[in-house]
């Protein structure tokens, strides 16, 4: 299991195992989550332009906002109606 050691000011070097695993190069961010049990999560984070594209599916039509609220109505129908 990959470790480092925390310096006097509070850094440390990410272990190469990570970087790789997080595919982290110079520059790259990282954000902490701290769970509930005490265990941190490391995460690697992008910059929403990296994001751009993530839904798209080749051959598929765009839907439009109405489409989508129309979705969002009838699901939120049929999800009341089985709590029933």
């Amino acid at each position: 299991m990959p470790e480092s050691t925390l310096t006097s000011r509070g850094q440390t070097t990410v272990p190469r195992a990570v970087r790789e695993a997080l595919h982290l190069g110079p520059g790259d961010k990282l954000r902490y989550r701290i769970l509930d049990n005490g265990e941190v999560r490391l995460l690697r984070s992008q910059p929403v332009a990296e994001l751009a594209g993530l839904l798209h599916r080749p051959g598929q039509a765009a839907v439009s906002l109405e489409d989508m609220d129309r979705a969002i109505a009838a699901g939120a129908q049929a999800g009341s109606r089985r709590s029933e």
